[in-house]
């Protein structure tokens, strides 16, 4: 059962970076903001700065990944925006799969 879509609107990430808070770590930046719906709203931003577009996009499937396999563990109603820093271009699964959910902790409200 699918509990989020993406964030895509250029409105929407600047809303988040405004209002949200932030936490960040080696790999990744994370965003929260509530959004008051009953779903949460994923955004994932790769920079230029990470690499080419291949490697931009290899980042990008293993944010949303690691996200989707601990869906059920965040609360609802949440903007979402991680981004990746450029130490993310040559980590693993693994290394980002930590990295989000360490990220999670620290942001208190988000997991259940």
């Amino acid at each position: 059962m699918k509990f989020s879509e993406s964030l895509k609107s250029n409105r929407d990430f600047k809303t988040i970076y405004g209002n949200g808070k932030s936490f960040a770590n080696k790999y990744l930046v994370m965003y929260v903001l509530e959004n008051h719906l009953n779903k949460n709203r994923l955004g994932i931003s790769v920079s230029k700065k990470v690499g080419n577009s291949v490697v931009r996009h290899h980042v990008t499937r293993l944010v949303r990944e690691s996200y989707r396999l601990h869906e059920e563990m965040f609360n609802s109603g949440l903007d979402i925006v991680v981004i990746a820093r450029t130490n993310a271009a040559a980590a693993k699964y693994a290394d980002i799969e930590s990295a989000l959910l360490h990220l999670s902790k620290l942001h208190r409200k988000v997991l259940r």
